[in-house]
């Protein structure tokens, strides 16, 4: 009998049809996307001034005030973008943006740790309800002939969503209170919220709207499990018992999930998607350029700071050369997309950022600011090539109407990669003994971005080799 996932999905229910993808509703699903990835980056600047506060947090607390977000974010993806197919994708959005500005308001009255964790927590439940269903909602408005150009934009939005939030981040953390960066975003996401019933659509739902609650809870559980692993493996040291046990428990939990969803007539992720070539492809490339993209950035603003002598604020400003590739070559990824297919603009980014990384692993204190730069256009350009077709290719893997499911999947490895990046690098650089000193942190970062560049171009060969045969020709393009 074959999949629920896998069939072609049945009519969806008559009513009104959305309208098509217009400018002001392309710009508003953008700017949530961009505000929810910024947090993500943003309170790294803010961790001196953190641990200075009168809040005194210990280490630990430091650690989870950061991860707590992550953790939360790319655990409940998945069903976050599969709850907007089955329940209404606008509702789930404008739910997001309620849960992301409660969580800031909670951290900035925190008048403790813990309530400062449980905030940054609230926040990154809301962004995983908004990034799946911005993208979904994108899918659904701007249909086939539009919807490569579509995810280019949300894709940039991301990008740009990390650059603001070092720049934000490093300009809050020179000149404010940490708490004033969290009371920003309470009113900021109301303004998006108002944009977003103005100008938003809604889109049908999925026919199969029942829900799996015991599915779900199995896979937060494994995700949360597997990335509280990763994210505090370099910390804790990767045999220590805590770790080990972490990840006991994700690859337990992930394999009852598997057994779960193979027997459920309507799972939450049906595993046999992944029979799809293309679809595992997608995966694994969108982890390695994140995985490439947050080991530069792990190390970037420890490398302006303590070997170029930067402040927070220029830190933040210095990595503006990403934005630029980041909003050219999409466009161009677009183009070359329609005309030979994916794995041209994917294997050629993935090749510029392992490059760019190598190159910029070369950088010592002498280094000229330009010729920084330059090396962080080649891998600015680089995620401008190949995220766009990866998005697409994983977004067009599934059926139209689990457009949030692939959204949430999509952007759930994008997490992991980046979480795996940070750990990566994080745990090299400790090998390597690095510390504050301009000297000892120029050293570790050149074997720690040696390692990131070599993994992602090890991996980019098992990427392309997936978009081998006409499951990575033209057709899967999405334009």
């Amino acid at each position: 009998m074959p999949s629920p996932a896998l069939a072609p999905p049945p009519a969806a229910p008559a009513g009104p049809a959305p309208g098509p993808l217009t400018r002001p509703t392309l710009l508003a699903l953008c700017a949530c996307v961009l505000v929810a990835q910024s947090m993500v980056a943003a309170i790294n600047l803010l961790i001196p001034q953190l641990a200075a506060s009168a809040l005194h947090p210990s280490a630990t607390e430091l650690l989870w005030t950061v991860d707590a977000y992550v953790i939360v974010f790319a655990g409940l993806l998945i069903p976050a973008g599969a709850l907007g197919d089955r329940r209404g994708r606008k509702g789930v959005l404008l739910a997001g943006l309620a849960l992301f500005a409660a969580g800031a308001a909670i951290s900035a009255l925190a008048t403790s740790p813990a309530l400062l964790i449980a905030g940054r927590g609230v926040s990154g439940a809301g962004a995983a309800c908004v990034m799946p269903a911005t993208m979904s909602i994108l899918v659904r408005l701007a249909g086939p002939e539009r919807r490569a150009g579509a995810l280019a934009s949300w894709t940039l939005a991301v990008g740009l969503g990390g650059l603001a939030g070092n720049a934000g981040g490093g300009a809050v953390g020179q000149f404010l209170s940490w708490r004033a960066l969290f009371w920003l975003m309470v009113p900021l996401a109301a303004v998006l919220a108002w944009t977003v019933a103005v100008t938003v659509p809604r889109t049908e739902r999925s026919p199969d709207g029942r829900p799996d609650p015991r599915g779900t809870l199995l896979l937060v559980a494994a995700l949360v499990a597997l990335l509280a692993g990763v994210i505090e493996g370099p910390a804790l040291g990767w045999t220590s018992p805590r770790i080990l046990a972490l990840f006991a428990a994700g690859t337990a939990l992930t394999g009852l999930f598997t057994w779960y969803a193979l027997r459920s007539p309507a799972a939450l992720l049906d595993p046999r998607v992944f029979r799809s070539r293309r679809l595992r492809a997608a995966v694994l490339g969108t982890a390695t350029g994140f995985f490439g993209l947050f080991s530069l950035f792990y190390v970037n603003a420890q490398y302006l700071q303590y070997v170029k002598g930067y402040g927070p604020a220029l830190t933040g400003l210095a990595i503006v050369p990403l934005t630029i590739g980041m909003a050219l070559f999409p466009k161009v990824a677009t183009r070359w997309q329609a005309a030979s297919g994916p794995r041209p603009a994917v294997a050629t980014g993935l090749l510029l950022i392992g490059a760019g990384l190598l190159a910029v692993s070369t950088a010592g204190a002498d280094t000229p600011y330009a010729l920084y730069a330059c090396l962080l256009l080649v891998i600015s350009a680089g995620t401008g090539l190949c995220m766009p077709a990866l998005t697409v290719g994983v977004v067009t893997s599934l059926p139209a109407a689990q457009a949030g499911l692939g959204s949430g999947l999509g952007t759930s490895a994008r997490e992991i990669g980046a979480a795996l990046g940070v750990a990566v690098t994080g745990t090299v650089l400790a090998a390597h003994g690095a510390d504050a000193r301009a000297g000892s942190f120029a050293d570790a970062m050149s074997p720690a971005l040696r390692t990131a560049g070599a993994v992602v171009l090890a991996v980019t060969v098992l990427v392309v080799l997936g978009y081998r045969g006409g499951a990575g020709g033209r057709t899967a393009s999405g334009a």
